[in-house]
């Protein structure tokens, strides 16, 4: 059933009831019903920040909205249409304003065509067996896709080049014809935004991995010039005979200038925190093609451009402002702030621009879940700020249609699409379409502090140690105060859910039938959260490594590896891609800039050598030989990151992501260096095995991964350091498995003298605000308003210690279990009583077959060796194919009714690379 629910003008807020089907209609907040109890002074308010959550869960409507897991409600103005096919990545309006196009990703289709009249999803496009029109491929470019001036033509957006469509009568697309720009070298094409020549003849095409933007014949195919542009050209518009590009990386470097890398072009870099330091606007003479190209130095990270009467704007999305450009002296003549927040001035991402006829200035910010709405009158008269308006997860793209503003929010309502009754994962991921007629300026401002409750936006959020407080206290509401607290721990795993690991606790909300890797796999984490506490309502954001490293590091997942997330060639997981990096830091060069010491041992490194003979095997025999000799491995291996600052804090020796590692080899590197060198005061950790895929299998990789955690644990509990330590231990993401909450939530664990112990807490917490809890520890100062915004953990310590140590328990599942060949020290056998609760993983006859195919597709997923890369596999497969083998092939997955070959499964795709090359 679907339920419709429209308004235009009036109205009351509507609940957020959903509806079956690809799409859903819901009525939403209206400018009537803005009414909150707030103090407003200027643009500051006094309310509770994101700890006004309480115990309220992911995918829960209350009177501020829907609860998602980014610390945010969602309660948007106007009508939203619900799209359950996958993430909006860019949109285009067709010139007759009757449909809407949409780069899709993570879902059922590339392309996903709306009715604007109907409000419906009219066709999909893509490789799915859901779509109405099959295609090459489900890549997608960051940008577009692009009408031509006559409605008649479509173009795609794809890799190395376009799909060009013809447009039907009633909007739908057909005829689909590939239009190949070729790789160069290294460097595919990876095209971003097109447009065409006033007469259709010409498209001019921004290809994005080449820096350069070329002119093709809209008939034929053929790139008739070609002109070199900045560093990652993306959007770009057509004024008289000028194209405008704004190109992401900013300009050529210069000789002598810091460097680093972004899909093998040098980019002008900061050392320390490792982001791009120019932005630029190439300006291109189509009149006078071998005219040089002219340069506009913008903002950083300058992604959307939109032109309007002889005026460019352009979102510098890093710098959070709008460049406005005066087309006939091709000069900046104002610079619009989009910071709304006092309290911070990074971290809201304008990343979309549309002019109304009355002069509304509107400018999303895909962060805040916001438009900003300013009053413009001309490139010379400052704009006026108004207000801000509320949208859907991650608004993207924003257009006039007549007397309407439509919007594209990328994340919609978050990870609720409906997939299967067993539970819920992170890649269910939605997307919206938003459509509402611009209110007057004095409804517009009544709506901003709606908008700063959503994000948690408060007075004072960020204050700074004033030299009154001498007493110390475990988590300071001062940065700069004292807290006993001086060594913070770190320990990023890998991918799985709360139900999957902690599912089998009864204390907790748990679903014991998708506890895949409970107590006899996991008795570290079991044991730990029994002393330590047990957490039940935290909330990982990121969908995927790429992502979810990046909230760790970053307190966000900046917009361009957002708006990557169709096309990953060019970058995953950012740690070798400088355009992935916020201009503020990182939370190393937070935590060297307050005066601390970093310790990394594989967080965000990028690259790996092994020496010969450095199988699973041989290291798993190399750790307990470090163990019990005290002796350095045998096989030592290298880690290292292109980011300078991060370089020279590494332990080079700790591997980063390779499931041919095991993480007890991890654990006895770093334990080495720990006893030799003692802590710093930020350590950050990698351990990567329970990602699964590796040599052993399944159940083994996550207890190898349970059993190096528990054995951290106790080395420090029952070090001299362990007094004032604080362990975060935390998963980058949630994404292989389902859980019955929502697929966000992921097991964490706060382990200290000074944590609670022996509770269940239910409070809703994020990575961000765990993120925010080891700024205030160690006086770092937030990174962007997401954590600026975000509620310390504070409940989840005790001013009065419990030094009580941690005593590791004993793996109750076989480390080597599945293993093709056995090390050469041998099997790892578990205590007798356990011999009983092993994973039964033999295949039955019947499944042999099927199990051989999942052998073949498993040694192309890049899951081991040098060039291992996280998440490489379509994540539907990989969560497939882990359930199969912990279950030895007999079990389907949750919600299923039969055992799927590799090509069988169903769900969501994402492009590989995750397919890097």
């Amino acid at each position: 059933m679907q339920v419709t629910r429209r308004r235009r003008r009036g109205g009351r807020a509507g609940s957020g009831s959903s509806g079956a089907g690809r799409s859903r209609k819901i009525r939403l907040a209206t400018a009537g019903t803005a009414t909150l109890a707030l103090v407003v002074t200027g643009s500051s308010i006094g309310t509770a920040s994101t700890q006004e959550f309480g115990k309220q869960h992911v995918g829960q409507n209350t009177k501020d909205g829907l609860v998602v897991s980014s610390d945010q409600y969602l309660d948007p103005i106007g009508d939203r249409l619900v799209v359950n096919d996958g993430k909006i990545m860019a949109s285009k309006i067709s010139p007759d304003g009757t449909h809407l196009a949409a780069l899709t990703t993570d879902g059922d289709a590339a392309l996903t065509i709306v009715d604007l009249k109907s409000y419906q999803v009219q066709q999909l496009i893509g490789t799915s067996a859901k779509v109405n029109l099959k295609i090459a491929g489900n890549d997608v470019g960051q940008e577009g896709p692009s009408y031509s001036p006559d409605g008649k033509f479509l173009w795609l957006a794809q890799t190395d080049g376009y799909t060009k469509f013809s447009v039907n009568a009633d909007g739908s697309l057909a005829n689909p014809v590939s239009i190949k720009i070729p790789a160069d070298g290294p460097k595919h094409a990876l095209v971003a935004q097109a447009v065409f020549s006033p007469d259709g003849a010409v498209v001019y095409a921004a290809v994005n991995g080449q820096n350069r933007v070329v002119a093709i014949n809209a008939s034929t195919g053929v790139v008739q010039q070609s002109w070199n542009t900045g560093i990652a050209p993306r959007d770009l518009v057509l004024v008289g005979n000028k194209l405008y590009v704004s190109n992401e990386g900013g300009r050529m470097p210069r000789p002598g200038e810091t460097t680093i890398n972004s899909y093998n072009t040098p980019v002008p870099a900061d050392p320390f925190t490792g982001a791009s330091t120019t932005g630029t606007v190439s300006v291109i003479n189509t009149a006078k093609p071998d005219a040089a190209v002219a340069t506009i130095n913008v903002g950083l990270h300058p992604t959307a451009v939109y032109a309007s009467n002889g005026t460019v704007f352009v979102a510098n999305t890093s710098s959070n402002n709008v460049s406005v450009i005066d087309s006939g002296k091709d000069k900046v003549t104002q610079t619009i702030a989009t910071q709304p927040w006092p309290e911070a001035t990074v971290g809201y991402e304008p990343d979309g621009i549309t002019l109304t006829n009355d002069g509304h200035l509107l400018v999303t910010l895909g962060r805040a879940n916001a438009i900003a709405v300013y009053k413009y009158a001309s490139p010379k008269e400052p704009a006026s700020y108004i207000g801000l308006l509320p949208t859907d997860y991650f608004p993207t793209a924003i257009a006039t249609v007549g007397k309407d503003i439509v919007v594209s929010n990328t994340r919609g309502i978050d990870a609720q699409r409906p997939t299967t009754a067993a539970g819920h994962g992170t890649h269910d991921t939605t997307s919206s379409v938003q459509r509402f007629q611009l209110p007057d300026d004095r409804t517009i401002k009544s709506y901003t502090p709606k908008v700063f409750k959503q994000n948690g936006w408060t007075n004072n959020s960020v204050q700074v140690a004033n030299g009154k407080n001498k007493k110390p206290v475990p988590v300071p509401a001062r940065l700069g105060d004292p807290s006993p607290i001086k060594h913070v721990f770190l320990l990023v795993k890998e991918n799985r859910t709360y139900d999957q690991i902690l599912g089998d606790l009864p204390q907790g909300n748990g679903d014991a039938a998708l506890a895949q890797f409970g107590e006899n796999v996991t008795p570290n984490q079991h044991a730990l959260a029994q002393q330590f506490g047990l957490y039940d309502n935290t909330y990982d954001i990121g969908t995927n490594s790429a992502e979810g490293h990046n909230w760790l590091m970053q307190a966000d997942d900046p917009e361009y590896t957002e708006s990557s997330a169709g096309e990953y060639l060019r970058s995953y997981d950012t740690e070798d891609d400088v355009l992935g990096h916020q201009a503020s830091g990182t939370l190393w060069s937070g935590a060297e800039a307050a005066g601390n010491t970093v310790r990394d041992f594989g967080e965000f490194q990028q690259f790996l050598t092994k020496p010969s003979g450095a199988s699973w095997q041989n290291l798993y025999c190399d750790s307990k030989n470090m163990a019990a000799t005290g002796e350095p491995s045998a096989y030592p291996l290298v880690s290292s990151s292109p980011i300078p600052s991060l370089n020279d804090v590494s332990v080079h020796g700790f591997p980063k992501f390779d499931t041919s590692v095991p993480d007890v080899y991890r654990e006895q590197i770093w334990k080495q260096d720990f006893e030799k060198n003692g802590p710093a005061n930020l350590n950050m950790f990698w351990l990567s095995s329970d990602h699964t895929g590796g040599p052993a299998n399944a159940a083994a990789q996550v207890a190898d991964n349970d059993l190096a955690v528990g054995e951290i644990v106790d080395e420090i509990s029952h070090s001299q350091y362990w007094k004032d330590s604080a362990i975060f231990v935390v998963e980058d993401d949630s994404q292989a498995g389902l859980d019955h909450v929502d697929g966000h939530r992921a097991p964490i664990q706060i382990i200290s003298p000074y944590a609670q112990h022996g509770v269940v807490d239910s409070t809703y917490y994020s990575q961000i605000t765990m993120v925010r809890t080891i700024e205030q520890i160690l006086g770092i100062q937030p990174m962007n308003q997401k954590d600026s915004a975000a509620t310390p953990m504070a409940s989840a310590f005790t001013a009065k210690p419990n030094l009580t140590p941690f005593n590791a328990v004993a793996n109750r599942t076989s480390l080597t279990g599945g293993l093709a060949t056995q090390p050469s020290c041998g099997p790892d056998v578990v205590a007798p009583q356990f011999a009983s609760v092993q994973p039964d993983t033999a295949v039955p006859a019947d499944k042999q077959q099927v199990a051989s195919q999942w052998s073949a597709w498993q040694k192309n997923q890049r899951l081991t060796g040098p060039n291992a890369t996280a998440d490489y596999a379509n994540p539907a497969q990989m969560n497939h194919f882990t359930w199969y083998q912990t279950h030895g092939f007999k079990t389907p997955y949750p919600g299923e009714n039969k055992v799927f070959s590799p090509d069988q499964v169903p769900g969501a795709f994402i492009p590989s690379a995750e397919s890097d090359g």
